[in-house]
Formats: C-alpha cells, structure tokens, sequence
C-alpha cells in the first residue's frame, strides 16, 4: 500500500483532487455555481374565461389558466421569491386572422392579464412576447404574405404591440419573432412612446428546432401553422451565424439576451455571455421540460434531481437566470431547503 501511495503522489505531485470532495461542508464550500430562486422566470399560458385551469397533455403539470387563476398563481410565485412570470396567450381563433391584428388590441388576452397582475402583484415582474404566432390564423410568427414571412411589415406591427403592452404595464418586451432590425425599431417605438423603463429581453438566438412541439399545442397554433419556420429561425448547425445575430440585437439596444432552447444549446449561452457581458437566459423549452417529466412519470430518472442538475448546467454555461416550467417546482424545493 504505501508503495502504491507513493506512485500516485510522484505521478499527481501531491495534488489530490479528491480532497475537496471528502465532506458534504468540503463540496460545500468550493462549489462553483449555485441555483437559486433568483435565476427563475415562470413562463405562464393564459385563456379566455373564468376559474379556469386546464392541464395541457403534452406538458404534465403545466396548465392553461384563466386570467384570474393566473393571478393567484403569480401571488404564489411572488411570494416563492420568483422575479418575474412570462406570459403566453391562448387566443380564441375567431380572433385569429392572417396578420395576427389582435395583437394590436389594448385589449386582447396579453394585455388583460399584465394590467391584471401589475394591479394584484406589483412586486413581480412581467414579461411579455410580440410574436404574431398566437394571433395569426396561419401559425407563423408575423405577416404571411403569398406564403412568405414578410419581414418589414411585421416589425412595424410588433413594434405597436410593443407599446401597446408596455401602456398596460410590461416590465419587459422579449421580441420572439426573430424578423431583422425588430430591436432597433421597438427601442425607438417604445422611447418615442415615454417608455425609457421598459426593457428589451431579446430572443437574440431562437433556432429552428424540434423541441417546441408541446409550446404550438398550449397555445393553440400546433394544427396551424402552414410549412415551417426556417426563414427566420436559425438553423440549428449554425453557431457563428447565432452569435452575429444577437450581435445585431445588442447593437440596436437589447437589454438582454435570451437562447431558445436551452440545454441543447449551452454552447450558444457560453459563447453570447463571453462575446457580450450582457445579462443572459435560456428557455428551457417544453420539449426539453416534456421529455424530463415523461421519463420521470416511467420511473427511468429521478425527476426531481434532474431538473435540478439541467438549471444548475444553465449557470454554469453563464446565464443569469432561465425561463423554466418547472420554476415553481423548484422554488417550492429551494423554499425547503433554506
């Protein structure tokens, strides 16, 4: 044995990594990243109607809520010490047409449930998305033109929008769409309306992906959509071509930076928040929450451990905080454990 120990010694140089890991306080004290309520937004879907909450299928323990069950689920988060909830409408479709106009409507679904929660909830903050997909019959992001996505038409649509959320009270506007130049124009849309205050989370890298499948059916635009989204969104491969686009945002004025998906995308966070030094989230979107709570309901992963060590991969790939389902889950647990 002590010739085995001295081998080890001449080959390390008496450096044992093992050492910080003896003890529970020794792990402890040199953890390098930690999870906290802090670094949690709750992206939230909102319907019509009243006493309303409707599990969606695809995402177990997710739920469509009416804007007045919204409004006690965002006291419950506020109380958890969540920062800020995301919301997400689920339009009725007769109010669905092919330029998505009642996103323009002071209002629609969005702005009713911001008013109603800033009135309610002061202490918490609301995010909110222009992207035309929830008000569009066709399912695509902004205005669809002889089967093309048509870019300028749509940022002067959503910049109105923009606004028009900001009147009824969003902290923050996280422009989705993914149309070029849509920064820039809603920065100088939302000064020119007094609204210096209200900041841009910009969906800098949103990618073509597979994983957004639970999403389209909690909002409602799963059967719509017409051909795919490719135009706009970035290819998947493309990691250059992600960080020049939200080099593009950050030069028109965002505030901060997201990454959609997350988890398979942590390359992405690294490299923006070592490019940028702008704060950063990643969505860790249903598809990627879907597949965790699947496997979990089978008995093939610890659910619950899991989600926690996907978050905490979050921080440690540089990002200030992720948009999660699973934000209330881990609140209640962080809650807990303090």
């Amino acid at each position: 044995m002590t010739g085995s120990r001295n081998i080890v010694d001449e080959i390390t140089g008496h450096r044992r990594m093992r050492r910080n890991r003896k003890a529970d306080w020794t792990r402890r004290l040199v953890q390098e990243n930690r999870l906290t309520v802090d670094d949690l937004l709750w992206p939230v879907f909102v319907v019509p109607g009243s006493n309303i909450v409707e599990p969606i299928t695809a995402m177990p323990g997710v739920n469509r809520m009416s804007v007045d069950r919204l409004v006690e689920a965002a006291k419950e988060a506020a109380d958890l010490g969540i920062p800020a909830i995301a919301t997400f409408p689920n339009v009725e479709m007769h109010l669905r047409d092919e330029t998505g106009s009642n996103s323009l409507a002071a209002d629609n679904l969005i702005n009713e449930a911001t008013r109603a929660i800033k009135k309610a909830v002061p202490n918490i903050g609301v995010i909110t998305d222009v992207a035309l997909d929830p008000f569009t019959s066709h399912g695509h992001d902004g205005v669809l033109r002889e089967g093309v996505v048509v870019n300028d038409e749509t940022v002067e649509l959503v910049a109105r929008a923009a606004v028009i959320q900001a009147d009824a009270g969003s902290d923050i506007i996280a422009p989705s769409e993914m149309m070029d130049g849509r920064v820039g124009v809603i920065r100088r849309a939302l000064d020119a309306a007094g609204h210096q205050n209200v900041g841009i989370m910009s969906y800098a890298t949103k990618f073509a992906s597979a994983f957004y499948g639970p999403y389209r059916d909690a909002i409602g635009t799963g059967g719509l959509l017409k051909g795919d989204k490719k135009t706009y969104y970035i290819d998947p491969a493309n990691g250059t071509e992600a960080i020049r686009d939200a080099a593009l945002d950050v030069e028109e004025g965002a505030d901060m930076l997201m990454v959609k998906p997350g988890l398979p995308y942590l390359d992405i966070c690294w490299r923006m928040k070592e490019a940028f030094g702008l704060p950063v989230f990643a969505y860790q979107v249903s598809g990627e929450y879907s597949q965790i709570k699947a496997a979990a309901m089978n008995g093939w992963i610890d659910g619950e451990r899991v989600m926690l060590e996907t978050l905490l991969a979050f921080k440690r790939a540089g990002c200030d905080g992720i948009l999660t389902y699973f934000a209330m889950d881990v609140a209640r647990h962080l809650a807990k454990k303090g």
